[in-house]
C-alpha cells in the first residue's frame, strides 16, 4: 500500500537546502534543488553513512564517508547502474509537501 508522509512544515528546505525527514524506523533526506524536491533514503547503499549531510552539487549529493556520488531524479550513482540509493516522489499539495513510497512490489 502506498504511503504518503507529511513533511512538517518547519522541516521543509529552502532552495538549496536539506533536511531529515524521520517516520517510522526510517531517515529520509529531503533535498531542495532550484525549487524541486528530492528524496532519498539517509543510508548510502556502500556502508550506511548518512547521505544528509554531503556535500550537494546541483542534482549530485556526495557521500561523506566515500566519496561516492548520487543522482538524486534516479538514485543511481553517477555514470553507473550498479549502485543505488532508494528515492521517492515528492508531491506538494496546497503548499504541503508529502514523500510518497510506494512498496517494492508495486513499484513499475
Amino acid at each position: 500500500m502506498t504511503r504518503r508522509i507529511s513533511v512538517p512544515a518547519g522541516k521543509l528546505p529552502q532552495a538549496g537546502g536539506r533536511a531529515l525527514v524521520e517516520f517510522d524506523d526510517k531517515s529520509l533526506a529531503l533535498f531542495n534543488v532550484d525549487g524541486q524536491l528530492f528524496a532519498i533514503d539517509d543510508s548510502c547503499p556502500h556502508q550506511g553513512a548518512s547521505l544528509c549531510g554531503g556535500r550537494l552539487e546541483g542534482r549530485v549529493i556526495q557521500c561523506c564517508a566515500h566519496g561516492l556520488r548520487f543522482d538524486l531524479s534516479s538514485g543511481y550513482l553517477l555514470n553507473s547502474t550498479a549502485l543505488k540509493v532508494a528515492n521517492y516522489p515528492v508531491e506538494v499539495i496546497d503548499g504541503h509537501a508529502f514523500i510518497v513510497i510506494v512498496p517494492e512490489e508495486s513499484a513499475p
